[in-house]
């Protein structure tokens, strides 16, 4: 999957959540730990294969559920002692459902369910070859991409993903806009002298 529709998975699962849990709109901090977290796995593999070599494919410690579940539980941890804990819900979630994301984003692109992404350090993904650096791999698979886009010539799969998008953005925009809401309020305090 692509980091935006890994973020826009975890936002909508979120705030579904928060409107059944809290019976509230998230908070801006919530939604920008959700939506950061949903993506910390590719910010984690991605480069580390892609640019720097030190794994052989972009599954590795960022997708290994030995490292998702002890880290959701120990940011969960923190954030409730701190005194947020739908911060650290909102990390956890959008972090953990990342992981199945791309499991089934493996069986819509080869065929087959690849739990293997999951289990480094246990079972590691073989290297698809030598990478000419993370800016150009994700400039070749986002113009592949982007053809098949402008094309039309999407598989009903991307059409759904695409369908929440909107669908994301009318969520997004019902719950308030949280993280811009937050930065115009803070905007407005800096204009106004802290009134």
């Amino acid at each position: 999957m692509w980091p935006w529709e890994h973020a826009i998975v975890g936002y909508l699962a979120y705030s579904l959540c928060s409107h059944l849990v809290y019976r509230r709109s998230p908070g801006g901090l919530e939604a920008f730990a959700v939506v950061f977290a949903s993506v910390l796995p590719d910010i984690i593999d991605k480069p580390l294969a892609w640019e720097f070599g030190i794994f052989d494919a972009g599954y590795a410690l960022g997708h290994s559920v030995f490292m998702a579940v002890p880290l959701a539980l120990i940011v969960g941890a923190i954030a409730q002692s701190a005194g947020r804990p739908r911060v650290g819900l909102a990390f956890g979630l959008g972090y953990l459902l990342h992981l199945p994301g791309d499991v089934l984003d493996t069986y819509y692109r080869g065929g087959q369910i690849r739990f293997d992404i999951l289990l480094w350090p246990v079972k590691t993904v073989e290297s698809t070859g030598t990478s000419p650096g993370f800016v150009n791999e994700f400039r070749r698979l986002f113009g592949q991409y982007l053809a098949r886009l402008l094309a039309g010539e999407l598989p009903a799969y991307r059409w759904a993903q695409l369908g929440l998008v909107g669908i994301a953005a009318l969520v997004w925009l019902y719950d308030g806009a949280p993280v811009v809401r937050e930065c115009l309020r803070g905007c407005v305090r800096v204009v106004t002298g802290g009134r």
